[in-house]
C-alpha cells in the first residue's frame, strides 16, 4: 500500500496526519493519548480530532463527530461547536457598542488618557529599547486596541506606564484626565485613575489561595477601612454586589479563586479594578484562556463601562477580538508603534500589514 495523500487540513497541522494502519499495533498506545489531548482552539480541534466531547459546568453535554472517517477533511462546523459549549445559539460574538452620552459641555472628545513621548529600556540589556517613543491617546467612553506580533512591546507599554513595573524608564509623559500624572509606583498609578488587568491572572492578578471577598478588595482597601480596620461587613457586601453583578459561578464569596474556572476568575480580576473606579482600564488579554461563553459576557462588560464614559485601552493577540471591540486600533512592532487605523478601515489583513512594519 503506497503513501496517502495527505489533506489540506493536514498540511496545517501535521499531527492531523492520517497514521498508517500497518503499523498500527505499535501505535495504538500513542494513538490513544493523541486522541485525549485537549485542545482550547476550535480551529485545531477540527483539523486534528476525530471527534470532539463537549464539557459545560463539570458535566459531559455531548460528543461531536469532526469527520466522516479519519483523514477526511472536517464536516462539523465551529458554530455548532460553540453552540454545544454555550447551551444557546451565538449569533453575535460580540455585544453591539453602546455609545457613551457625553455631555458636549463637559466632555465630548475629552482625552482621557495621553502618552506622549515614551521610551524604555530592557530590565536586562539596558541598549535594547522594548518601547521606543510611543504616543497615543484613549477618549472617554471610547474603546481602542493594541495589537502587535509576539515581542512588539505592547506588555512591557503597558506595565511600564502602570506603576513603572516593567523595564527601565528613559523618557515619556502620562496624562490622565487633562492633567500630568507621575506613575513610579503601582499605589501611584491607581491613585490616578488608572487600573491594569495583566495578561497573566494567576500569578500577578490573583491571590489564588484567599477568596473572592479578599480579591476584589485589594485594589481599594483604603476606602474599605473604618477605625483602622477594613470593614468587614462593608467588604463581603461589595464582593456580593459584583458576584451577582458580573455572574461569578461560585456558592458563595467565600469560595477560594484558585477553584474558579478561568473565566470566573477573569471576573474576579475585573471586579476588582472596576470597584476602584479609575478612569482609564488598560486590558491585556483579557479573555485568554476562558471558553466562548464567558468571552461574550466580558465583552458586555467592557462595553458597559465604555458606556459608562470609561477609556479602555485592550491589548490582544486576537485579531478578531480588536475589530469586533475596538473603535481605534494602534499597531505596534519591535517596540515601535507602527499604525493607527479606525474601526471601519479595519480588517485583520491592514492590521497585519502595519504589525510587520519593522520586522526584517
Amino acid at each position: 500500500m503506497g503513501p496517502q495523500p495527505i489533506p489540506a487540513h493536514a498540511r496545517r497541522f501535521p499531527a492531523a496526519r492520517p497514521i498508517d494502519t500497518s503499523r498500527r499495533g505499535c501505535l495504538r498506545s500513542r494513538h490513544h493519548l493523541e486522541r485525549l489531548t485537549i485542545y482550547r482552539t476550535r480551529e485545531r480541534i477540527r483539523a486534528v480530532a476525530d471527534s470532539v466531547t463537549i464539557l459545560r459546568d463539570g458535566r459531559t453535554i455531548e460528543t461531536l463527530a469532526v469527520r466522516e472517517h479519519p483523514g477526511a477533511e472536517p464536516e462539523l462546523s465551529e458554530d455548532r461547536i460553540i453552540r454545544a459549549m454555550v447551551g444557546r445559539d451565538l449569533d453575535h460574538r460580540y455585544p453591539e457598542r453602546t455609545p457613551y452620552p457625553a455631555s458636549p459641555a463637559v466632555d465630548a472628545g475629552e482625552i482621557a488618557l495621553r502618552v506622549d513621548g515614551w521610551t524604555v529600556r530592557h530590565p536586562v540589556d539596558r541598549e535594547r529599547l522594548v518601547v521606543d517613543d510611543v504616543s497615543l491617546t484613549v477618549r472617554r467612553g471610547e474603546i481602542v486596541g493594541i495589537a502587535g506580533l509576539m515581542g512588539a512591546g505592547r506588555t512591557e507599554l503597558a506595565m511600564s506606564v502602570f506603576g513603572r513595573s516593567y523595564g527601565g524608564y528613559v523618557a515619556g509623559t502620562v496624562e490622565v484626565g487633562g492633567r500630568p500624572v507621575r506613575t513610579r509606583t503601582v499605589p501611584a498609578a491607581v491613585e490616578a485613575g488608572l487600573a491594569y488587568v495583566t495578561e497573566d491572572r494567576k500569578q500577578y492578578g490573583l491571590n489564588l489561595i484567599d477568596d473572592i471577598n479578599r480579591n476584589i478588595s485589594l485594589a481599594s482597601l483604603p476606602g474599605m477601612v473604618r477605625r483602622g480596620t477594613v470593614d468587614e461587613h462593608h467588604e463581603r457586601s461589595v464582593a456580593e454586589r459584583y458576584r451577582r453583578s458580573m455572574k461569578i459561578k461560585a456558592p458563595t464569596v467565600h469560595e477560594q479563586v484558585g477553584r474558579l474556572s478561568g473565566g470566573n476568575q477573569q471576573k474576579v480580576v475585573l471586579s476588582k479594578w472596576i470597584h476602584a473606579d479609575p478612569q482609564v482600564l488598560i486590558l491585556d488579554e483579557p479573555t485568554r484562556g476562558i471558553d466562548v461563553g464567558a468571552k461574550y459576557e466580558i465583552y458586555t462588560v467592557i462595553d458597559r463601562l465604555a458606556a459608562r464614559g470609561k477609556a479602555v485601552l485592550i491589548i490582544s493577540s486576537e485579531l478578531p477580538e480588536l475589530l469586533g471591540m475596538c473603535d481605534r486600533i494602534y499597531t505596534m512592532a519591535e517596540g515601535r508603534l507602527t499604525g493607527e487605523v479606525a474601526r471601519a478601515d479595519a480588517t485583520q489583513e491592514v492590521l497585519m500589514r502595519h504589525m510587520t512594519l519593522n520586522r526584517s
